[in-house]
């Protein structure tokens, strides 16, 4: 187990994200979500990420339900703050926003301090727990003045209330975490699809900048939304179809895999969680089955000689440390 920031909070190096059980682009009955969290139970995980935007709070809801299984002390929960849920009027489904739910709710955007406290206060309902470790700020882009002037105070209030263990923000971007990092007292931040095989815009400040101050990193979307898991010409990323471009460098990158005798997905997760600043790695599953593959790739070792290949055909640049702890060197170090 790692610990995030200063805070004392636990996490494993491999997470569950537990987007895929609250209906991400298709439905998942109750007994496979169930499953899902069981399966990542067995396999080590102790870490669990959700949010209310996740399916409406069906997320959520599956997730503490399972969780009620296991001893409360040994697992560590995540959510976030800055959608608040209400009830709706209109009929149809939430598939506008990526969830094959009813559209019973609507995200309401509230970083106000009142909001991000009866948003908490509404994720303990659902995960039907008297506290969460983790709270982050989730996806504050358009809302920034308010998210640093009331959002994080609030945070932070609720962090000296002991009422949550650690506080962050959770974003797919690096600029706007990077200002957290530096500005405020955050333990740790959530960065998702910016430091992977595709995109390392998250190496150049974000990642420095944390293992300078002592803040952890947690990053989510290790293959760009699917890119990285199955480089095919309809293969997401970052949650649309993937540029002809990318898809042609995710398919070298799936061949030197090959040569070396491991998956693209092996790689991606391993390069994730060699930075020194990386604390854990989500990994977004639907069933029992995606979490086993996730686990064995996670623990899949990645030859030395794959990076150095990575690095000498420039799919790497040499300025990119790799999970040997170098750039371009002697394919049998290590």
């Amino acid at each position: 187990m790692r610990v995030l920031g200063r805070s004392g909070v636990e996490v494993s190096p491999l997470g569950f994200g537990a987007a895929g059980i609250g209906n991400l682009y298709t439905p998942v009955d109750d007994e496979r979500a169930h499953e899902a969290v069981r399966a990542a139970w067995r396999r080590g995980i102790r870490y669990f990420d959700t949010a209310p935007h996740y399916g409406l709070g069906l997320s959520e809801r599956r997730l503490g339900a399972a969780l009620r299984e296991y001893d409360r002390a040994a697992f560590t929960v995540s959510t976030k703050v800055g959608r608040r849920l209400e009830p709706a009027d209109g009929t149809g489904d939430d598939l506008a926003h990526g969830f094959a739910v009813p559209a019973s709710l609507r995200r309401v955007w509230d970083f106000g301090a009142d909001g991000v406290r009866r948003t908490l206060e509404a994720s303990l309902e659902r995960l039907g727990l008297d506290r969460v470790d983790v709270v982050y700020l989730h996806d504050p882009d358009d809302h920034a003045e308010q998210a640093f002037r009331e959002a994080y105070p609030a945070l932070e209030r609720l962090r000296s209330e002991g009422l949550v263990g650690a506080i962050g923000a959770g974003m797919n971007q690096a600029e706007m975490l990077t200002r957290f990092v530096r500005d405020t007292d955050v333990d740790v931040v959530l960065c998702a699809g910016r430091y992977t095989l595709l995109d390392r815009s998250a190496a150049h400040e974000l990642l420095p900048e944390a293992a300078a101050r002592g803040v952890s990193v947690v990053i989510g979307g290790a293959f760009n939304s699917g890119l990285l898991a199955d480089p095919g010409p309809a293969a997401p990323y970052d949650y649309g179809r993937a540029p002809r471009e990318l898809v042609e460098r995710a398919r070298r990158l799936a061949a030197v895999a090959e040569r070396h005798g491991i998956t693209l997905r092996a790689a991606a997760l391993a390069f994730c969680a060699a930075h020194p600043a990386v604390v854990t790695v989500l990994a977004g599953a639907r069933s029992a089955a995606e979490v086993h593959d996730c686990a064995d790739q996670f623990t899949t070792r990645v030859p030395p000689a794959f990076w150095h290949d990575l690095h000498t055909t420039g799919l790497l640049p040499e300025a990119v440390p790799d999970p040997t702890g170098t750039g371009v060197g002697d394919p049998h170090d290590g």
